[in-house]
């Protein structure tokens, strides 16, 4: 299919809901209030979070809520745990959080141990480095209690600045960084305030990540899809750009914004040095906002597909590109480090008018501050121990069982989405997904439609009913119609991991069977 072919219904398939569910309200009486009692109810909340849908934490997650309740009370069930790989969330899935950041993070939060009369009693517990860096860290802080500056502790905006120089090979300028509560919180924000009507777009890849289509649907924004090539690798090209532009030129709608996911979430792949000139010249040549959502940089398992920052290319194209506007987002969540919890994350703006820059800081401040104990952690990520310190042997240990596990598990699981009956999977450059097609009968189709389900968000229940494993359809990321996917983590830890591709294997001949034409 070509990519002139693929877009006439996206905003069909992005904007209208398919899978709504309803949750029984809360009551604490036995008596369900109807909807006449409420001030509040469904028909008059904002019709703009209404409209909006998260896939991963949609129906898929919540039943797959249901079903752990249902085991934690004894029920009897054709599996007896349930694997969550809707969403990264390596820690949930037993990934070991790195000792060295847990120790200063304690240490922090109880600066008690720190005092002299303690320091014999710390010294058996914490290393050297790790003391040595909570004080640095409380020097700067104060107490984790206590609000910090709005835009981020200015110490660790500045040890951001020096990551990303030395990342990139040119400088950063920490008053141009703003820490955030997880990379989210900064995509919403900055989304924020690029909508200025509802006329506005903001061109997104299809598949993309649901935080895009729900931010702008709670904005009502326009999404301006754009297409993955999933025949090449997920790749994209800069004529696919063009034609979804065009076509929302044609609708009247005020493009301003391009989202490009590198490494790709759910895809994983990752953008090559000239695709990424190619697409900052489109931006130019265009006149739109470049937001590069960079939260799996250090997620890279292929060797010819190395990460490359956009500032980094930005900058290698010399002073004519002066002024550019780019927003960078990355985060504590992925990587080896896996924090999502903690909520921690920055974004860096690059090319920004100074009035939109003041505008940013006041937003941010009405939230007072971002979470303490996430900036800490940030400040972890991007200045971690470095050789010659006492933590740093184990660190490095920690940091590459964790990826060259994933590295592993990837090619493990790709083999196995490639060796079922009508899928089909590429291969993951970076992050922490597969995106594998699924060819589903005729027959399964037709139950699905009677179920009033799409296929694939149809296949994917009846595996999480059979397996217990909890996967998210293709349908919640967007894609090509007439096509079905589903997205998978492949978190699960490494001594589960061959009965969890069995169980697949196992319940994909099952369900193919039952439903063959």
């Amino acid at each position: 299919m070509t990519s002139l072919q693929y877009s006439k219904t996206i905003f069909r398939q992005l904007t209208t809901s398919r899978h709504s569910i309803l949750i029984k309200p809360f009551s604490t009486s036995s008596r369900i209030m109807t909807r006449s009692d409420k001030i509040l109810h469904l028909n008059n909340t904002n019709p703009q979070i209404r409209k909006a849908e998260y896939a991963v934490r949609g129906e898929l997650a919540i039943r797959s809520e249901v079903l752990k309740n249902e085991l934690a009370n004894g029920a009897k069930l054709p599996f007896n745990r349930v694997v969550g790989c809707n969403i990264g969330n390596p820690q949930a899935l037993d990934q070991k959080p790195i000792t060295f950041f847990r120790q200063v993070a304690s240490l922090v939060e109880y600066p008690e141990m720190l005092k002299d009369e303690n320091a014999e009693a710390a010294a058996r517990f914490f290393p050297k480095d790790a003391i040595e860096r909570a004080k640095l860290l409380l020097k700067h802080i104060g107490s984790v209690g206590a609000y910090s500056h709005s835009q981020g502790i200015p110490y660790i905006r500045e040890n951001v600045a020096k990551f990303i120089s030395e990342r990139d090979g040119y400088p950063a300028d920490a008053s141009k960084i703003f820490l955030t509560q997880g990379a989210s919180a900064g995509v919403q924000l900055t989304l924020e305030m690029i909508i200025e009507h509802n006329n506005v777009g903001v061109m997104i890849p299809i598949p993309q990540y649901p935080l895009y289509t729900a931010t702008l649907a709670v904005l009502d924004a326009n999404p301006v899809p754009y297409y993955l090539d999933e025949s090449k690798g997920w790749g994209l090209t800069t004529e696919e750009l063009q034609r979804a532009l065009d076509e929302s030129i044609k609708k009247g709608i005020e493009t301003r914004a391009l989202v490009i996911i590198n490494p790709g979430n759910p895809t994983g792949q990752c953008l090559t040095e000239q695709n990424m000139r190619e697409i900052i010249e489109f931006c130019r040549k265009n006149k739109i906002i470049l937001l590069a959502d960079e939260v799996y940089q250090t997620n890279i398992y292929q060797k010819d597909r190395p990460f490359h920052s956009f500032k980094k290319i930005l900058k290698s194209m010399g002073p004519d590109y002066e002024g550019f506007e780019l927003i960078s987002y990355h985060s504590i969540s992925k990587g080896m480090i896996g924090e999502c919890g903690r909520r921690g994350g920055y974004f860096e703006c690059e090319g920004m008018d100074a009035f939109v820059l003041e505008q940013i800081y006041k937003i941010s401040s009405i939230s007072l501050c971002p979470n303490v104990q996430g900036q800490i952690m940030v400040d972890l990520m991007v200045n971690p121990p470095k050789k010659g310190d006492p933590s740093y042997e184990q660190y490095k240990k920690e940091y590459d069982d964790i990826y060259f596990s994933l590295k592993k598990r990837a090619q493990i699981l790709e083999n196995t989405f490639n060796s079922l009956e009508g899928c089909t999977c590429n291969p993951a450059d970076g992050a922490m997904y597969l995106f594998p097609q699924i060819r589903l009968p005729k027959k399964a189709i037709e139950a699905a439609k009677a179920a009033g389900k799409e296929p694939d968000q149809f296949y994917c229940l009846a595996m999480l009913e059979s397996t217990g494993v909890c996967m998210v359809a293709g349908s919640g990321f967007g894609q090509v119609e007439g096509t079905g996917h589903f997205r998978s983590t492949f978190l699960p830890p490494p001594e589960l991991f061959d009965e969890f591709c069995g169980s697949i294997k196992n319940f994909h001949a099952s369900f193919m069977n039952k439903y063959r034409d």
